[in-house]
């Protein structure tokens, strides 16, 4: 019988060709001609495809904000005063644990990361955060996310992508106020190296998405009571310049 495999594409429109291979141990003859069988080797058209993983965490979490007046003129600092003052941007990208960061823009900032320590290899994790502060809401995106180090390093930039949004909101007055962040991440991985290339996505989607939720729970909180304790100084600090001036 006379087998017909595709091996690529290329004719009849949808891009096929065929290879014979004879096996003489099972021919059939009919009227003195023989009956070629032809069987399809059928692969997956994304076979060739990157694997890639997608990795999700998301974390909603409302805390009390305290209510600051100032004694002198009755004054309130509201919390949009200070997320739109350069001291409660500094809270938002919460510079405190940054290794450095600098301004590209009028509202866009690059950060710098500690370095990771991983085998052999040390990285310095790069962000670009665009923050964009209302009298309603606060929004921080990250625009992109790249590792710094060796060549090795870096040409794993070309496997990954990052996108992350922080959305804070608040509300109520007195003692009901309360601010809000909406933070959801989302990370994809090219699969290119074994032996995770012959495991299924699932395999690497679900410890990974369990990593990455426990990392925010983690955070989240940490990067509210920062921001908490960043809102009370800069009251603080705009109280006694206000007294200065009056000349408290």
């Amino acid at each position: 019988m006379a087998k017909a495999i595709i091996l690529s594409n290329k004719w009849y429109g949808h891009e096929q060709f065929w290879v014979r291979r004879s096996s003489p141990t099972i021919q059939k003859f009919r009227h003195g001609k023989k009956m070629d069988l032809k069987v399809k080797a059928i692969t997956s058209l994304n076979s060739n495809a990157k694997k890639k993983a997608n990795l999700f965490a998301a974390k909603k979490e409302r805390i009390q904000l305290p209510t600051y007046t100032d004694d002198l003129e009755g004054k309130k600092y509201h919390i949009s005063e200070f997320l739109s003052h350069p001291s409660g941007i500094a809270a938002v990208l919460n510079t405190k644990a940054l290794q450095s960061f600098k301004s590209i823009d009028a509202n866009t900032y690059r950060c710098e990361l500690p370095k990771l320590q991983f085998l052999n290899f040390e990285a310095a994790p790069m962000i670009d955060l665009r923050v964009t502060s209302t009298n309603e809401d606060c929004l921080v995106e990250m625009l992109s996310c790249k590792f710094e180090g060796s060549e090795v390093v870096k040409q794993q930039n070309n496997h990954f992508s990052a996108f992350m949004i922080n959305h804070m909101t608040w509300g109520g007055s007195g003692a009901e106020s309360f601010l809000e962040v909406d933070v959801k991440l989302n990370l994809t991985l090219e699969i290119y190296t074994q032996p995770f290339t012959m495991m299924p996505t699932s395999a690497v989607e679900g410890p990974g998405n369990i990593m990455m939720q426990a990392l925010v729970d983690k955070l989240v909180p940490l990067l509210l009571q920062q921001m908490l304790q960043d809102y009370d100084e800069w009251v603080k600090k705009q109280s006694y310049s206000l007294k200065s001036i009056s000349g408290f």
